[in-house]
């Protein structure tokens, strides 16, 4: 699930948390993954993965990773993502452009003392996507990691992203294709709002 604080009552936020209720209700599974696309200025490169998205706090969406993976680094290099959730129940995908950063350190130390242990070890003992000579190794280090003393420690290299959205398109799927495409886009301040063709 999405833990919702202070959202913000702009129109493009209010539809996402009702897009997000319905498909709650719905009973739709994995609600939190969210496909997170970055650009890699050295390699020329686009690259997406899924993420679990954790917060949405005011107009910021908030996921966690580790600072040393390689989206990290495509996200210093480039501070511009795009965003895509897909909830099949309700037969709805959401689209966001958006700007990203780190979260403060302080933010980050809160929520890690309060995760589940379990969680701790595999974020302290996996140095994320580097390569490793088996899955055994890993689970090894993972073994290892469980049985140190202090595991609400943040580490530094772990943390958190928000990224703050200047463009959402919320789409419905309808019989023969005739499908809902509803956009908003931040321009000088405000959210324009408009329709696209199917």
């Amino acid at each position: 699930m999405i833990q919702f604080d202070n959202l913000s009552q702009e129109a493009p936020y209010l539809v996402f948390k009702d897009k997000y209720n319905q498909s709650l209700k719905a009973n739709q599974k994995a609600i939190e993954a969210i496909c997170i696309s970055s650009y890699s200025s050295k390699k020329k490169e686009v690259n997406g993965r899924y993420v679990n998205l954790k917060f949405v706090n005011g107009r910021k969406f908030i996921f966690f990773s580790n600072y040393k993976s390689p989206k990290s680094q495509e996200f210093t290099q480039h501070n511009q993502i795009t965003a895509s959730l897909y909830w099949s129940k309700t037969d709805t995908q959401i689209r966001m452009k958006a700007y990203i950063e780190q979260t403060s350190s302080e933010f980050n130390k809160n929520y890690f003392a309060k995760r589940d242990k379990k969680k701790n070890a595999l974020a302290i003992s996996s140095h994320q996507s580097s390569p490793i000579t088996s899955y055994e190794a890993l689970q090894k280090n993972y073994e290892l990691s469980l049985l140190e003393t202090n595991l609400t420690e943040c580490p530094e290299y772990w943390g958190g992203y928000s990224f703050t959205p200047y463009y959402f398109e919320f789409w419905e799927g309808h019989e023969s294709r005739l499908n809902k495409r509803e956009t908003y886009e931040l321009n000088k301040g405000k959210w324009i709002h408009g329709f696209l063709q199917a």
